[in-house]
C-alpha cells in the first residue's frame, strides 16, 4: 500500500511515520521547503519522545520519505491523507478550512486511478461533503472516495496513541474505501483494537464531541477546586472519590491552570459555532469556553496576591511555559496569559522551559529567558510552576531559597505537599486544598 501524507505538521508526521513503521510506504507532503530539508537532514520540527528515532528507522528502511512535490507523492497512492491545519479563523470561532479546501483541488489533480481521499485534520461536520464536491468540480472523471478519519493524538504519548489507540473512527459509507481502510490498519486489527465504521458527518461529530468533553471535565474539576478552597475541601480527594465512579473515571480530573495545546481550544470554539449555525447551541460547551479563557488570567492574580497584592518592580520566576509537558506546543498555552499579565502589573519575569523557549520567545515580549531552572529564581519574591515537567518535581528547596528574595511558591499544577513545603520555609500555594493550599 502507497500513502501520500499532505502537511508535516504534528498530527501528519506522527501518523506518516506510524503507518511506514506498519510496513506502507509513506511520502510526507509539505510545502514549506525548510521543514522537508531538515527532514531530509534528521532534524525533527517538532518535540514528540521517541518521534526521531522512529523517523531515521523507517526513513532508512526506505518506507517513508519527504518532499515538497505534491503530484509525486499522490501519483499511484492508494490514499491520500489530508493532515494541513485547521486553525481558528480571524474575527470568529469557525475552522478556517482553506487549508483543507487548497489541499483537496491539488489532489484532484494529481490522482491516477482510484483513491481514497482521507480527512486527517480535525474539521467541521459536513467538510468531507465540502471536499468531495472541491474534487468531482476539479477532476470530474476522477475515481476516489472522500472519508474521515479523525486523529485522537496526545502530545507528549502521540507514538503510543497511534500504534495502540483506544479507538480508530472511519467515517464512510463506501464498502470500497471501508476495504482500503482496514488494510492499512491490519496491525491495529491484529491487536483487536475497536475499530468503529460511521457516517461520515459522525465520524467528525465524534472528533469535536470527545475534545469538547475532555475540556469540559477539566473546566469541571477547575470550578471544584475553586470551591474546596472556599469551604475547606481537598479537590484531589474529590477527584479521587468521583474518579472511582466508573461512569466517571479518573482521567482528566486534574485542577489547574485551564486547558490550552493545538485542539481543545480550537475544536470547543469551533463546536459552539457548528452548533449555533444550526440552531443547536451548546450551552454547556459556551460556557465551559468562557470560563477557561478567564480562568488563565486569574492564575496570575493568585501569583500577585501571594506577593502581598503587588509585583510592581518584583521579579517573578516561572517554570514552564509550554500547555502540558513533553511538547513545543505553546499554542494557547496557559503561560502565554499568565506572564504577559504579571508583566502588565509591573513584574520581572524570569523564565524557563525545556523545550518550549524557542516557540515562546515568538509569542512573549519583555521576558528575561533563562537557561535552567535555578537561574530563574535569582532574587525572585516568587515562584511559580506553571508547567508540570518532571524536572520541576524534585527541586533542591534549600538552593531555591537562597537564590530567592522572598521564599513564595505558587504551584498552578500541585506537584508538591503543602506540608512538605511549609517545613522547608515556604508560603506556598496551590489549586483546590484547604485555605487556598497555604501552608
Amino acid at each position: 500500500m502507497r500513502i501520500a501524507m499532505i502537511g508535516t505538521g504534528y498530527v501528519g508526521l506522527v501518523s506518516g511515520t506510524c503507518f511506514s513503521e506498519f510496513g506502507w510506504n509513506v511520502i510526507c507532503v509539505d510545502k514549506d521547503e525548510g521543514k522537508i530539508s531538515a527532514l531530509h537532514e534528521g532534524r525533527i520540527p517538532i518535540f514528540e519522545p521517541g518521534l526521531n528515532s522512529l523517523v531515521a528507522s523507517n526513513v532508512k528502511a526506505e518506507r517513508l520519505t519527504f518532499t515538497t512535490d505534491l503530484n509525486h507523492a499522490v501519483k499511484g497512492a492508494d490514499a491520500v491523507f489530508v493532515a494541513v491545519g485547521t486553525p481558528t479563523r480571524h474575527g470568529g470561532g469557525h475552522a478556517d478550512l482553506s487549508y483543507v479546501h487548497g489541499a483537496a483541488e491539488e489532489v484532484a489533480r494529481a490522482m491516477e486511478g482510484y483513491t481514497v481521499v482521507v480527512n486527517k485534520s480535525t474539521v467541521p461536520v459536513g467538510t468531507g461533503d465540502a471536499v468531495e464536491r472541491i474534487i468531482r468540480e476539479t477532476r470530474p472523471d476522477a475515481e476516489f472516495d472522500v472519508i474521515s478519519n479523525p486523529e485522537f493524538l496526545r502530545e507528549g504519548s502521540a507514538i503510543e496513541d497511534f500504534m495502540r489507540p483506544d479507538r480508530v473512527i472511519i467515517g464512510t459509507d463506501s464498502e470500497r474505501a471501508q476495504d482500503v481502510m482496514r488494510q492499512l490498519y491490519r496491525p491495529l486489527f491484529l491487536i483487536e483494537t475497536p475499530i468503529l465504521f460511521t457516517a461520515r458527518r459522525t465520524a467528525e461529530l465524534i472528533k469535536y464531541a470527545g475534545n469538547t468533553f475532555l475540556a469540559t471535565k477539566i473546566t469541571f474539576i477547575n470550578e471544584i477546586a475553586d470551591l474546596c478552597e472556599k469551604v475547606g475541601a481537598d479537590v484531589h480527594d474529590v477527584a479521587k472519590g468521583i474518579g472511582l465512579d466508573r461512569r466517571i473515571g479518573r482521567k482528566f480530573l486534574h485542577p489547574g491552570p485551564g486547558y490550552g495545546g493545538s485542539c481543545f481550544p480550537k475544536d470547543t470554539l469551533a463546536l459552539v459555532h457548528t452548533a449555533r449555525d444550526f440552531g443547536s447551541p451548546l450551552r454547556i460547551v459556551e460556557t465551559v469556553v468562557d470560563i477557561n479563557a478567564k480562568r488563565k488570567k486569574a492564575m496570575a492574580d493568585r501569583v500577585i496576591d501571594a506577593c502581598g497584592g503587588t509585583v510592581q518592580g518584583k521579579t517573578v520566576a516561572v517554570l514552564g511555559l509550554t500547555f502540558k509537558p513533553n511538547t513545543d506546543d505553546m499554542r494557547d498555552s496557559p503561560s502565554l496569559d499568565i506572564v504577559s499579565t504579571l508583566i502588565e502589573a509591573g513584574a520581572t519575569v524570569r523564565a524557563f522551559d525545556p523545550e518550549g523557549m524557542d516557540e515562546a520567545k515568538k509569542l512573549l515580549d519583555g521576558v528575561h529567558w533563562c537557561g535552567d531552572a535555578y537561574a530563574t529564581m535569582e532574587g525572585a519574591s516568587a515562584l511559580a510552576i506553571v508547567t508540570e515537567w518532571n524536572e520541576f518535581r524534585a527541586l533542591d528547596f534549600k538552593r531555591v531559597k537562597a537564590l530567592m528574595e522572598t521564599p513564595v511558591l505558587v504551584d498552578l499544577r500541585n506537584i508538591y505537599n503543602p506540608d512538605e513545603i511549609a517545613a522547608a520555609g515556604f508560603a506556598y500555594s496551590s489549586i483546590g486544598r484547604p485555605n487556598g493550599g497555604t501552608g
